[in-house]
């Protein structure tokens, strides 16, 4: 049985592109969504300065995903994705007091596992998967 459970690191690579891919879709779908924020303008729901910083995202997450789906500069993409993920945080930790894992909204255990996900790729970096093996020898 341990055999087959070290075997496994084998598929490492294979492993940090299946993390690569489900993080780009994350970060894709819901910069694409923030889109529409082009077009707000402030209000006492959305400040000036948070609709600026959603701008800005709106931007940078589907243009970090793209990079992390074709697995080409992994790692800033992982630190600029971390960051993010850490104000997340911050933000629903202080500022909303979202628990956790809430029953009547989303907590901010989903924020962690991006954290997490995107602090490995920082690490392990893209695996031989990717246009950073290729072209920067990561």
């Amino acid at each position: 049985m341990f055999d087959f459970l070290f075997s496994l690191n084998f598929f490492s690579d294979f492993g940090l592109f299946v993390l690569r891919l489900a993080i780009a879709a994350i970060f894709i779908v819901h910069g694409v969504k923030k889109w529409a924020m082009w077009k707000m303008q402030p209000s006492p729901q959305m400040p000036a300065g948070m609709l600026s910083v959603m701008k800005i995202l709106a931007i940078a997450e589907p243009f970090g995903g793209l990079a992390l789906l074709a697995g080409f500069l992994t790692q800033l993409a992982a630190l600029g994705f971390s960051i993010i993920m850490l104000g997340a945080i911050y933000y629903k930790t202080r500022v909303w007091k979202t628990p956790f894992a809430a029953q009547d909204k989303m907590g901010w255990e989903f924020d962690l596992v991006l954290l997490a996900g995107n602090l490995l790729l920082l690490i392990a970096g893209a695996g031989v998967l990717s246009l950073d093996r290729v072209f920067l020898g990561l």
